[in-house]
C-alpha cells in the first residue's frame, strides 16, 4: 500500500488482484469502517460479494452513524457527523455508491449538489443569558501568549506529546479564548484529553481555521447519517451479494504467531446464544473493528434518565482478548478504563407543535421549516453549566418525520454538574428535565417551561460512556497499526486503529483505515489518497495565522526587544520580493 495525491490515480481503476477469486473476507462489526472495507473489497479488490461476510452484534448496521425512528421511543440521533471537502478517502468511496434518492447519480453527486445550492454557515455560534447572542463575532480572542502556544504545539514532534494532556501544553490564557470555546464544543475535547490529538486536528484542519467561527467549513448530509450514508452502502453491498449476519457477537479472533508471520486462524462468536467458531486459512481475510465510541450506550425517555453502563462491552472484551496474544495488537485499557473522562450525554428532542419553533428561529435567524440549513452547526450555550450545545440540521432530518415537527440534537460535555434551571447533573436527568434546561437556555419564559417541555416536546436522552475514548492520552503502540507488521491475513479498522496524520472522531478516519487495510492485504495497484497536505502549504499557514490574529498585523505582536531587533533586517531583506507580496496578500503586514 502506498499514498498518492492529485487526480492521476484518483480516476484510475486498479487491475484485479492476483488470487482474489479464491479469497474470502470476514468483517467484524457493521459500522462505517467495516461497510467501507466491504465496498472497497467489491469495487477495487473485485472480490465476489458472496465471499464477503459481515458479522454484526446488533440487529442493524451503521455503528455510530445512526438515525433511528424507534417505534416506542421516537426519533433518536446519538450524534452527528461534520464533513468537509478534503475527506479524500470518504469521497473516493461515495463517488461509487449509487444514491437511493436519485436514479443515475452517486451519493457524492447528490451531496455535492445539495451543499452547492444550500451552503452551510451559522448566524449565531454561541448564546448567553437565555438565548441572547454571545457576540463571539467571528473572533478567536487569542492573546499573543496563547497564539505562541498553538504555534509551539503545531511544531512539536508527535513523540514528544506521547501521554501528554491538553492542559499540559496550554495555559489559562488559551482556555479563556473563543478559539478554545469553538474547538472544544465542535470536536468535544476536554482539558484532560490528548495533546497529540489536538495537534493532529490543528494540522489536519488548518485550512479551515477561517471558517471555524461560523461553520462555513462544514457540509452536512440531507438527512441523518444512517439514511444518507449507511443505507446506500448497505443497498450497494446487498446488490453485490455481500452476506450480513446480525445478532452475532464476535468474542475473540485467535492467531497463530511465529517469528516470521502472524495469521488469523479462527473467529469465535456467539450467535443466538450459542458459541460458534469459524476456522480460517491464509486466504481468508479478517477485518477487525476494535473498540467503539458508542459501546454501552443507554437510552432514557421523557420520564427516565439513561443509566451509565460501565460494564465491559462486547467490543472492549473482544479487543482485550485479541491484545493478550501479541503486543502489536494494542492496549485497549488505555482507552476504556476511565469513563469519567470519556463520557458525555446527548438527547434528541422532537417538537410536537408550533410553540417552540419561534424561539429556535430567533436564535438561528432562519425559518427552521424551510428545508434548508437551520443552525448551520451547533449553537453553544456559553454560560451553560453543562456546556450545552444544540443543533438543527436541515429539516426534515428523517424521511418519515412529519412536516410540522422539528428534530433537535442536544449534547452536554459536563454531565456531572448541576444545571442552571434544573438543579441536578445531566446524567441524572430525565428527557423532560433535559428539555426544560434546553428551553431555559433557548429563552422560553420560565413560567412556561414546564408545560412546554411536557406537552410540546418529546425527548430521548442517550448516555455514552466511551464517546471520547479515542481522545485519551496515548503513546506509541496503544493503538494497533491498521495492518500490524508480519500480518498475513488480518487488519484493524476504525477509530482505534492507527494510521499516520489523520484524526479520529471523523468519518474520514473510518473510511481511510478501511481503504488502507483492503489495499494492503490485497496489494491493490492504486494509491490511497494521502491526508490533505494543507499544513505544508505556506499560503494556508499564512491565511490561518492572519485569521487567528483577529486582524492584527505581525508588527502588532508584542515581542521581546532582542527578537524584534532580529526581525527588522529580515523585513528589509524581503522587501520587494514575493515573500512580501504573500504577507501583504494575507494581511499580515
Amino acid at each position: 500500500m502506498y499514498y498518492s495525491n492529485g487526480n492521476y490515480e484518483a480516476f484510475a481503476r486498479p487491475q484485479k488482484p492476483e488470487g482474489v477469486d479464491r479469497k474470502s473476507a470476514y468483517l467484524v462489526g457493521a459500522g462505517l469502517a467495516s461497510l467501507a472495507a466491504a465496498c472497497f473489497l467489491v469495487r477495487d479488490g473485485q472480490m465476489k460479494g458472496e465471499h464477503i461476510h459481515i458479522l454484526e452484534e446488533m440487529d442493524i448496521a451503521g455503528g455510530a452513524c445512526d438515525g433511528i425512528n424507534d417505534a416506542q421511543k421516537g426519533f433518536i440521533i446519538r450524534g452527528g457527523r461534520e464533513m468537509e471537502n478534503h475527506f479524500e478517502c470518504l469521497w473516493d468511496l461515495f463517488r461509487s455508491i449509487p444514491s437511493i434518492e436519485t436514479e443515475g447519480v452517486s451519493v457524492l453527486d447528490e451531496y455535492y449538489w445539495l451543499n452547492k445550492k444550500d451552503p452551510n454557515y451559522s448566524l449565531m455560534r454561541a448564546t448567553v443569558n437565555c438565548g441572547e447572542d454571545a457576540h463571539t463575532d467571528g473572533k478567536f480572542t487569542l492573546t499573543d501568549k496563547a497564539s505562541m502556544e498553538i504555534i509551539k504545539l503545531f511544531m512539536t514532534r508527535e513523540k514528544d506529546l506521547y501521554d501528554k494532556k491538553i492542559e499540559d501544553v496550554f495555559t489559562e490564557e488559551f482556555f479563556e479564548s473563543n478559539f478554545w470555546l469553538y474547538w472544544r464544543t465542535m470536536f468535544a475535547f476536554e482539558e484532560w484529553h490528548s495533546a497529540l490529538e489536538v495537534k493532529r486536528y490543528i494540522q489536519r484542519f488548518i485550512h479551515h481555521i477561517g471558517g471555524l467561527p461560523d461553520f462555513s467549513t462544514l457540509k452536512f448530509t440531507k438527512y441523518n447519517q444512517y439514511e444518507s450514508l449507511i443505507l446506500p452502502m448497505i443497498k450497494y453491498l446487498e446488490s453485490n451479494g455481500v452476506h450480513f449476519q446480525y445478532n452475532t457477537t464476535v468474542t475473540n479472533v485467535r492467531f497463530e504467531i511465529t517469528e516470521d508471520k502472524k495469521i488469523a486462524k479462527q473467529i469465535v462468536c456467539i450467535k443466538d446464544g450459542k458459541e460458534e467458531t469459524i476456522d480460517l486459512v491464509e486466504d481468508d481475510l479478517v477485518f477487525i473493528t476494535n473498540g467503539s465510541c458508542t459501546e454501552n450506550s443507554t437510552l432514557g425517555d421523557d420520564n427516565h434518565a439513561p443509566t451509565l453502563n460501565t460494564d465491559e462491552g462486547g467490543c472492549w472484551k473482544l479487543w482485550r482478548n485479541i491484545s493478550t496474544q501479541d503486543p502489536s495488537f494494542g492496549r485497549p485499557d488505555k482507552f476504556c478504563t476511565n469513563t469519567n473522562a470519556t463520557n458525555w450525554e446527548s438527547a434528541t428532542i422532537t417538537t410536537l407543535d408550533n410553540r417552540i419553533p419561534p424561539y429556535i428561529e430567533k436564535v438561528c435567524k432562519r425559518n427552521p421549516f424551510s428545508g434548508k440549513v437551520v443552525t448551520g452547526g451547533i449553537v453553544t450555550v456559553k454560560d451553560s453549566s453543562w456546556l450545552m450545545s444544540y443543533t438543527l440540521n436541515r429539516q426534515p432530518h428523517f424521511k418519515s418525520q412529519p412536516d410540522n415537527q422539528l428534530v433537535v440534537w442536544v449534547y452536554g460535555l459536563f454531565t456531572n454538574v448541576d444545571g442552571d434551571f434544573i438543579k441536578k447533573p445531566m446524567r441524572e436527568c430525565t428527557g423532560y428535565e433535559i428539555t426544560q434546561e434546553w428551553l431555559y437556555h433557548l429563552g422560553v419564559p420560565v413560567d412556561q417551561i414546564p408545560d412546554m417541555a411536557k406537552n410540546s416536546t418529546h425527548c430521548v436522552p442517550c448516555m455514552m460512556p466511551y464517546v471520547t475514548a479515542f481522545f485519551m492520552p496515548r503513546t506509541s503502540g496503544d493503538r494497533p497499526k491498521v495492518v500490524p507488521e508480519k500480518s498475513v491475513n488480518f487488519a484493524f479498522i476504525g477509530q482505534f486503529a492507527d494510521t499516520v496524520r489523520d484524526t479520529v472522531f471523523t468519518t474520514e478516519y473510518s473510511v481511510r483505515t478501511a481503504m488502507e487495510s483492503v489495499y494492503t492485504l490485497l496489494d491493490i495497484d492504486r494509491g490511497v489518497p494521502e491526508v490533505f497536505g494543507s499544513c505544508y502549504d505556506v499560503r494556508v499557514l499564512l491565511d490561518s495565522t492572519a485569521k487567528m490574529m483577529d486582524g492584527k498585523k505581525l508588527t502588532d505582536i508584542k515581542l521581546p526587544l532582542e527578537i524584534r531587533a532580529k526581525l527588522e533586517p529580515v523585513m528589509k531583506e524581503i522587501s520587494g520580493t514575493i515573500v512580501e507580496e504573500l504577507l501583504q496578500r494575507y494581511n499580515l503586514i
